[in-house]
């Protein structure tokens, strides 16, 4: 029996790879890879190694994860190393417990390789700490849901203090826009939207709740950090926040610039 690696790939730039996801890329057997691992860390693969592309194009599954789960534990039975290869962490939102599951159901041993998330790299590369202690003290990454359970996103936990990161917001930003205002949200709360964070083709764009609605749409991968860490006037805002009359409700004005 071999032994599976769930291993994040991190946003894009092969150099933000950890040195163990590295080293094990370079001496797999088998890699299954979804669609947002970039090419330049597809190329630091094994050049002997059976690659697999499990992900999806245009919305559509070239494999259910039922299938996928399978391939993981018969590549298993007879590879030594075989690895799952996933953009950014594997353990965010990255179907990581359903494919683990798979695996200890089948008795076969496996290893979780983290990775650099998606929000750390978007918020890299727009320059934002998302928890900046001056206006924020909390962080809710969550996606973009268009389906069934869209109305099961806890919006109402968002405070004046939390950073948002939406994962996948697709594209159509007009409903991302009208879903934040309705949780409330003030149509001139800074955020950023980042494209392909950390790649060749990485896009960068400030904005605010309100102005979603009109923002041009910006390629996948992509997501959106939404709150008061995405402003310029980080001190000025920093300084009404915690003043001690701001903490409970959103201000009246807040800037973008």
């Amino acid at each position: 029996m071999g032994k599976v690696y769930l291993i994040g790939a991190g946003p894009g730039d092969p150099e933000l790879l950890t040195l163990k996801a590295a080293r094990l890329l370079s001496c797999a057997n088998v890699v299954l890879h979804d669609s947002l691992v970039s090419a330049e860390v597809l190329g630091k693969i094994s050049p002997g190694a059976e690659v697999v592309d499990v992900g999806k194009r245009c919305g559509k599954k070239l494999l259910t994860q039922d299938e996928i789960n399978a391939l993981l534990v018969g590549y298993s039975a007879s590879h030594e190393v075989v690895v799952r290869l996933k953009g950014g962490d594997p353990s965010i939102f990255g179907r990581a417990g359903e494919e683990l599951g798979a695996l200890r159901d089948a008795h076969r041993e496996f290893e979780v390789v983290p990775g650099v998330t998606a929000a750390s790299g978007a918020a890299a590369a727009a320059g934002v700490s998302l928890t900046d202690r001056r206006v924020a003290s909390q962080v809710l990454l969550t996606t973009f849901s268009r389906g069934r359970d869209a109305t099961a996103m806890d919006w109402g936990c968002l405070t004046p203090a939390t950073t948002l990161v939406l994962y996948m917001p697709g594209p159509d930003y007009a409903e991302v826009a009208r879903r934040l205002s309705d949780a409330g949200l003030p149509a001139d709360l800074p955020c950023v939207i980042v494209s392909g964070a950390s790649g060749s083709q990485q896009q960068v764009r400030s904005s605010s709740v309100g102005a979603l609605a009109t923002e041009e749409k910006l390629a996948a991968p992509a997501l959106m950090i939404v709150g008061r860490v995405a402003s310029r006037q980080i001190r000025e805002i920093g300084e009404v926040f915690w003043r001690g009359d701001g903490v409970e409700s959103w201000p009246e004005t807040v800037s973008v610039s």
